[in-house]
C-alpha cells in the first residue's frame, strides 16, 4: 500500500523540487524510484537529465557541424542538393550508445530525443553553417508506422533542437506518402532505393524561400 501511494504522488512531489521540502521528498523517493542514466543505468545526480555527465562526456560526437564537406554531407553528393548536413554523434553497432537509439525509437523513451536534440541545438547555435536556421522540419513516419509505434522519434529530437535554438517546427508540410519496409538490415544502396520518392510536400508555398 505504501509503495502504491509513493508511486502515485511521485510526479507531484518531484514538481516541488524548487523548495527545500520538495528536494527532501524527491531524495527520499529516489531511493524507491531512482532516475537512471539511459546509457549506463547508473543513478543520475540531481542536476543530470536522461544521460549522466560521464556518458555525455564520452559520447562519440562527430563535430561535423563545423565542417562544410563532412562525411554526412558527402553521402548526398550526386543524389540530393543540400547546403549542409551533419549528425550529432557517430553511430557504432554494438556500442554502449546503440541502446540510446533503440530506446528512443522502439521503447517510448522520448525524453532521450528531446535531451539529445537540445545538445545538438546547443552545438548548432555555435556553428557557422547552422546558427541561422529558419525552420525545423522533422522527417515524418508513414501514418501506419506512426500509429503502430505511437510516436515519431524525429518529432522529439526536433522539439529539443527548437527549444535550444528558439526556432519554430513544422510537422505538417512534409509527409510520407508511401509505406516501406524497415531500413535496419539494408545496405547503403538499398536504403537509398527504399526511400526514393516516398516523401511529398503538403503545401510547398509554406516553405518557399
Amino acid at each position: 500500500m505504501v509503495n502504491k501511494i509513493l508511486k502515485k504522488y511521485y510526479t507531484r512531489i518531484k514538481a516541488l523540487v524548487g523548495c527545500g521540502i520538495g528536494e527532501l521528498f524527491a531524495d527520499f523517493l529516489s531511493l524507491f524510484y531512482p532516475n537512471l542514466c539511459e546509457s549506463c543505468n547508473n543513478t543520475l545526480l540531481r542536476n543530470e537529465k536522461v544521460i549522466c555527465t560521464k556518458c555525455m562526456y564520452h559520447l562519440p560526437k562527430s563535430r561535423f557541424h563545423n565542417q562544410k564537406d563532412n562525411p554526412v554531407s558527402m553521402l548526398f553528393w550526386g543524389r540530393v542538393k543540400v547546403e549542409h548536413a551533419s549528425s550529432y554523434y557517430t553511430y557504432s553497432k554494438g556500442s554502449q550508445y546503440q541502446g540510446l537509439i533503440h530506446k528512443l525509437k522502439y521503447h517510448g523513451k522520448t525524453d532521450i530525443g528531446i535531451e539529445m536534440g537540445k545538445l545538438l541545438g546547443y552545438e548548432l547555435r555555435k556553428s557557422d553553417y547552422f546558427h541561422d536556421l529558419d525552420l525545423i522540419v522533422p522527417v515524418p513516419l508513414h501514418p501506419k508506422k506512426e500509429r503502430k509505434r505511437g510516436y515519431n522519434q524525429s518529432d522529439f529530437i526536433a522539439r529539443g533542437i527548437a527549444a535550444e535554438m528558439h526556432v519554430p517546427i513544422d510537422c505538417k508540410s512534409l509527409i510520407r506518402s508511401m509505406h516501406t519496409v524497415s531500413q535496419t538490415s539494408k545496405s547503403k544502396l538499398e536504403r537509398w532505393e527504399n526511400v526514393e520518392s516516398i516523401f511529398e510536400l503538403h503545401d510547398s508555398n509554406k516553405l518557399e524561400g
